[in-house]
């Protein structure tokens, strides 16, 4: 279809309704932020999105927004259940429950400098990461992976692995309610073995970073954080098992469709009514998946744990966790109508406003933290939700790619990227050149931009911006 954008602010534009439209597409961005490269089709995914079943008020994107599987990396829908809403695994990625994890330092970046080489030498010796089994947690088998698959984070803890406060400052407790280990394939099971406590490849990464600037003091004392701090971000999620189970589970709805009479624009958008068998199959599925993977960032907090406080005799502390690829059951206002939706946030964060009830205590009054990495050698940013976001409290996840990884391997050299950022006092531990090529900062927008573009969209509010001073590199 044609895509006609009106622009409704300097940071927001309209997609208009068109069949087979049923809501109209609303893209938060500036002019410089919309897909730009050839052959993006993020803008169609957006209206594709529009289509599906049960979708109410508008298939949004975040100002991070690229071309992804089905649903745009950056896009968000909800789809109302009693109204025959349906879930779509392209909806939530293959990634499941991939997230980012922030970890505060007890020391700040000038202490730091003097064992900053140590440290980088025994996170990069220890973190597994790449391609391929390699994990920190050799389950025994099926039986202690399915117990972990229901209990995500909080199972880790409990083996010894993290202390509960940690599991106050994730979001849902560390456990995603609902999971259901049987609906998780064999071959997914083979894959989840031998990787907890990995950090994967591509975008993923394990990042020292130091507070650079605050905005808001008060909202970042409520979350730990001060200038010059010294920080740890972890961005990873369900490994190869989160990947198969997107993989089995789509097949499942593709051929499910015509049973359902549902017809789509796009068949990557495969998808079945939440309350229905296989919808309610790959909810099951996609739950066990996601406590995978906070169970994998709880393992990699524990190791950077270790690496501080051999290299650096200093603590970490959870700020918090959060999801970007994820489906979840939510009740929220539509035209002044509490509806049950099932919000597809496919690349982009939840962000709880202050005073949600899902909010610990300490957190209340200053609202979610949001974590939005840069690339390496640029900042990332820690937001907060805020009271005036209506794209059902859903905020960017990070810089968004503007190359492919091919373009970016016909650009750069990893050896000379790496020359490059330990130049500019960023410290690297590459899993290869390759690997480093891949992601190099070019590949993405503007974090900076982003941020901004967020903020003035409504969809959250500036804390604090953070710097790299070492990476690990999957």
């Amino acid at each position: 279809m044609d895509i006609t954008l009106v622009q409704e602010t300097p940071f927001r534009f309209r997609i208009e309704r068109q069949d087979p439209m049923r809501v109209p597409g609303v893209v938060f961005a500036t002019r410089e932020l919309l897909p730009q490269a050839t052959g993006d089709k993020a803008l169609e995914q957006v209206a594709n999105v529009a289509a599906l079943p049960g979708i109410v008020r508008a298939s949004y994107a975040m100002p991070d927004v690229h071309w992804g599987y089905g649903f745009p990396i950056g896009g968000v829908a909800a789809t109302d259940i009693d109204a025959g809403g349906v879930i779509s695994p392209g909806g939530v990625g293959f990634d499941i429950s991939c997230g980012v994890r922030l970890l505060a330092a007890g020391i700040d970046r000038d202490p730091l400098a003097p064992r900053m080489r140590r440290l980088m030498d025994i996170l990069g010796d220890t973190v597994p990461r790449g391609l391929g089994p390699g994990g920190l947690w050799k389950l025994s088998g099926r039986r202690q992976l399915e117990e972990l698959m229901v209990a995500g984070a909080a199972y880790a803890v409990e083996h010894g692995r993290g202390v509960p406060r940690d599991l106050e400052r994730c979001e849902d407790g560390g456990t995603l309610a609902g999971a259901d280990p049987s609906q998780v394939g064999q071959r997914a099971v083979d894959r989840g073995l031998r990787q907890v406590g990995s950090l994967g490849s591509a975008n993923h990464f394990l990042e020292v970073q130091a507070v650079d600037r605050v905005y808001d003091d008060r909202t970042a004392a409520a979350f730990g954080l001060h200038p010059g701090q010294v920080c740890v971000m972890i961005h990873c999620g369900s490994r190869g098992l989160g990947h198969q189970v997107c993989s089995d589970h789509v097949k499942v709805m593709d051929q499910s469709l015509r049973a359902y009479g549902i017809q789509l624009p796009d068949r990557q958008l495969a998808c079945a009514p939440a309350v229905s068998v296989p919808g309610r199959d790959y909810l099951g599925a996609m739950a066990a998946a996601a406590n995978y993977a906070r169970a994998n960032r709880q393992l990699l907090t524990e190791a950077a744990r270790h690496a501080f406080a051999v290299a650096a005799g200093a603590e970490l502390d959870l700020v918090y966790d959060v999801s970007h690829n994820m489906a979840k059951i939510e009740t929220h206002d539509v035209d002044g109508v509490p509806l049950q939706l099932c919000v597809h946030r496919k690349g982009a964060t939840r962000a709880l406003p202050p005073g949600h009830r899902e909010l610990p205590d300490d957190l209340a009054e200053a609202g979610q933290p949001i974590l939005v990495p840069g690339t390496m050698g640029t900042a990332s940013y820690v937001m907060a939700g805020t009271a005036g976001n209506d794209a059902f409290w859903s905020s960017a996840h990070g810089a968004g790619r503007v190359w492919s990884r091919h373009q970016a391997l016909r650009r750069v050299r990893g050896e000379e990227l790496c020359e490059q950022l330990e130049s500019h006092g960023v410290a690297v531990r590459p899993a290869s050149w390759r690997a480093l090529a891949e992601e190099a900062p070019d590949a993405y927008k503007d974090v900076d931009a982003v941020a901004a573009a967020t903020e003035a969209g409504q969809l959250a509010r500036l804390v604090a911006r953070l710097v790299p001073l070492g990476v690990v590199k999957g």
